[in-house]
């Protein structure tokens, strides 16, 4: 199993890559040219660049991941396009996308986008804490030992 995670907004990359170098597992970073660095990434972590275009990082992980492989991404539409492709799909509150709730996830990101369209507020997501930290690890560790 390879890791490609969405990199760019992603909290716990530490984490991932923490456990999965643990495991002996490959992790890709992929991210937009904007986040260049220099620093050097463990053994079995590459990080790959993309250009700024809105969803370049998400065409590169299609690209690359395979079947059984694990995607990690905040993004709904990159977990729809995953899903079929037999990834595994998880969000880095935790969450695993799965065939049965995608489309409802979906719907709701369309329709707080229409509403947003009509001038309407809408509630962005709540800030990220150390307890979700510690809940995507304990998930995080489950996918990989499955």
């Amino acid at each position: 199993m390879n890791i490609y995670v969405d990199a760019d907004a992603c909290p716990v990359k530490e984490i991932i890559i923490d456990e999965a170098v643990r495991r002996d597992l490959n992790v890709f970073l992929v991210t937009s040219i904007s986040h260049f660095s220099l620093q050097e990434n463990p053994p079995g972590v590459e990080t790959i660049y993309v250009d700024n275009a809105r969803d370049a990082a998400d065409y590169r992980i299609m690209k690359l991941a395979k079947k059984g492989d694990l995607v990690i991404t905040q993004d709904y539409g990159l977990a729809s396009l995953a899903l079929p492709k037999g990834c595994l799909v998880m969000h880095h509150k935790g969450f695993m996308y799965t065939n049965k709730n995608i489309d409802e996830l979906l719907q709701t990101r369309y329709l707080s986008a229409q509403a947003r369209k009509a001038g309407q507020r809408t509630k962005g997501p709540k800030s990220f804490t150390n307890e979700d930290r510690e809940k995507f690890r304990e998930r995080f560790i489950r996918v990989l030992e499955k």
